[in-house]
């Protein structure tokens, strides 16, 4: 992270040091003028340290430390300085803002020039100048975030490949198997002596279940061999806007539920997005799975940096429930998205989920 700052440091010394010891041979030997000339250098060298963060602040300093220079007769061309920072305003910004600054640029030193330094065409040398140095940023801008975009998209790639391997996995080794259960269920049931009908009834719930479960895994693998460009639970239409709607779900299966909503709502990051909406769906299925006489509340929290998910319910554990895989996929999805989950009874009765997910900021 700290690499630029550095890198700027670096070439502000090493662009520096010829000219301070310039400067100090001037000063030992009386010449102020030509010490007055190294000085203008190495102020505008320095005003380098901020190119980055201040691209058009930069080049409108040196600018105008050029035209003091020009007016004073201590300068005749654009140093080094100069081309480095109009370099900088082709690097750093972008579009409309990087042809606004070259043109200020080119208009400023062209009058100064001509006005303080007459009849040597310099408006010429100054269209020259800031073509070069805008162009050459402008390059290496555009290359950079060619490179940039090929990464992503190479990425992407790698995703989509690995979900649809997920899919064939899934696909040749879950259906298989189901599809052979379901064919021996079928078979046992057909094969069932007369008065038989609680047996016969249970082998065919054993095989709508069968068929249940192949649809919902044609559906997953529906959604893992999806290539949008949002991931994979886009395809479900799924995310913290879709809450009240979950809510209102719950409420119609027979659990109260209400919903709060705290803070400024942002934009979410489609991973973070996707993740609140699934603690919530889990934390929900199970209170209406493991909790009697429950009523639950879910909390979103839009903080500084940060977005909180809590649900939590006053219901008492129903016994002999047997533990799923709810809670652990609620911790991978927090984990993926560099947050923390916590789970667990509460102390007056009922239990409570509770995430919080760190949100990146520019």
């Amino acid at each position: 992270m700290q690499r630029p700052p550095v890198l700027d440091a670096a070439l502000v010394t090493v662009i520096s040091i010829p000219a301070l010891i310039g400067l100090i041979s001037m000063i030992v030997q009386g010449e102020t003028r030509t010490a007055l000339g190294a000085a203008h250098y190495l102020l505008g060298a320095l005003l380098l340290l901020m190119r980055r963060r201040r691209p058009l602040l930069t080049a409108a300093l040196v600018t105008a430390l050029d035209v003091a220079g020009f007016a004073t007769h201590l300068v005749q061309v654009n140093n080094l300085p100069s081309v480095i920072a109009y370099y900088s305003v082709g690097r750093h910004t972008s579009g409309r803002t990087t042809m606004a600054g070259a043109l200020a640029g080119f208009v400023v030193y062209a009058a100064a020039l001509e006005y303080f330094w007459p009849g040597r065409g310099n408006w010429l040398g100054a269209l020259l100048f800031m073509t070069a140095a805008v162009g050459v940023g402008v390059i290496v801008r555009l290359r950079a975030e060619l490179a940039e975009r090929t990464r992503q998209e190479v990425a992407d790639a790698a995703v989509r490949a690995e979900r649809r391997r997920i899919a064939r996995e899934l696909h040749d080794v879950v259906a298989h198997h189901i599809t052979v259960i379901n064919a021996l269920v079928g078979g046992a049931r057909a094969t069932l002596p007369p008065g038989q009908q609680v047996t016969r009834d249970a082998l065919e719930s054993a095989e709508q279940t069968a068929r249940q479960a192949m649809t919902e895994m044609r559906r997953l693998l529906d959604v893992l061999r999806a290539d949008g460009n949002e991931g994979p639970d886009a395809a479900t239409g799924v995310g913290a806007d879709r809450l009240p709607e979950l809510v209102k779900e719950a409420r119609s299966a027979g659990l109260p539920t209400g919903l709060t909503v705290t803070g400024e709502p942002v934009r979410l990051p489609a991973a973070v997005d996707h993740a609140v909406y699934r603690i919530v769906q889990e934390a929900l299925t199970n209170t209406r799975k493991h909790a009697e006489g429950a009523t639950a509340s879910v909390r979103l929290a839009y903080e500084p940096g940060a977005v909180e998910v809590e649900v939590v319910d006053d219901g008492l554990p129903k016994s002999g429930g047997t533990p799923g895989f709810g809670l652990g996929g609620m911790a991978e999805r927090v984990a993926l998205c560099g947050g923390r989950l916590s789970t667990g009874p509460r102390p007056e009765g009922g239990f409570r989920v509770h995430a919080r997910i760190p949100l990146e900021t520019t």
